[in-house]
């Protein structure tokens, strides 16, 4: 990949994307990585799922 790509991918994820940064306990990360590639998802899909079925699940529409 290109310098222009990479700059390119960047702003775009920049506009198109907000970031959170997670901190896990030492341990976690690999848990949750092997629970996501049981699922078939990438970490990032995985952690989004989660956030987003709790949120369903607590009756929080105003954020769906």
């Amino acid at each position: 990949m290109g310098k222009a790509s990479t700059v390119s991918k960047n702003k775009w994820n920049a506009k198109a994307y907000d970031r959170i940064n997670l901190t896990v306990p030492k341990g976690e990360k690999e848990a949750i990585q092997a629970h996501a590639e049981k699922k078939g998802e990438s970490v990032n899909g995985f952690i989004g799922r989660a956030i987003r079925e709790t949120i369903e699940r607590d009756g929080d529409a105003a954020h769906e």
